[in-house]
């Protein structure tokens, strides 16, 4: 299933993607101003039949303000996409750090994206060991 992940922020939307099958992750281009119309229109662009938009949460994990940014943010994307594809959230804890940490390993990518990346690669992770997902 191919599938979208946001990482929501108030500048800037990091965004991945994975092929159908899963598993290949790769970071795209990053939608700055943040907008939930640009969004819903890389959904129709890259056919993506799911979308998983970052739920910033500290390392106790409770959610602050930036949590309810993205869930304001989800709702109304949910709200532009109707039923083309469902929109999730998840747990994007540690996911910056990693981006950071790949940057200075030499990724091209843009923070953001890289940090969508990792949490898309996480999500996906967390669906296999539940059995879900997949080409079923």
């Amino acid at each position: 299933m191919r599938t979208l992940a946001l990482d929501h922020g108030l500048a800037r939307i990091g965004c991945a993607v994975c092929d159908p099958s899963g598993t290949v992750v790769s970071p795209i281009e990053v939608i700055e101003p943040p907008d939930a119309e640009a969004a819903a229109e890389l959904v129709a662009a890259r056919e993506v039949e799911l979308v998983v938009v970052g739920l910033p949460r500290g390392l106790s994990g409770r959610e602050g303000e930036q949590a309810e940014h993205a869930r304001a943010f989800a709702a109304e994307l949910a709200g532009l996409l109707g039923d083309r594809a469902p929109v999730e959230t998840y747990d994007e804890r540690l996911t910056t750090l990693m981006a950071r940490q790949s940057r200075l390993a030499g990724a091209g990518a843009a923070e953001d994206s890289l940090a969508a990346a990792h949490l898309l690669e996480s999500f996906l992770a967390s669906r296999a060991a539940a059995g879900v997902g997949g080409d079923a």
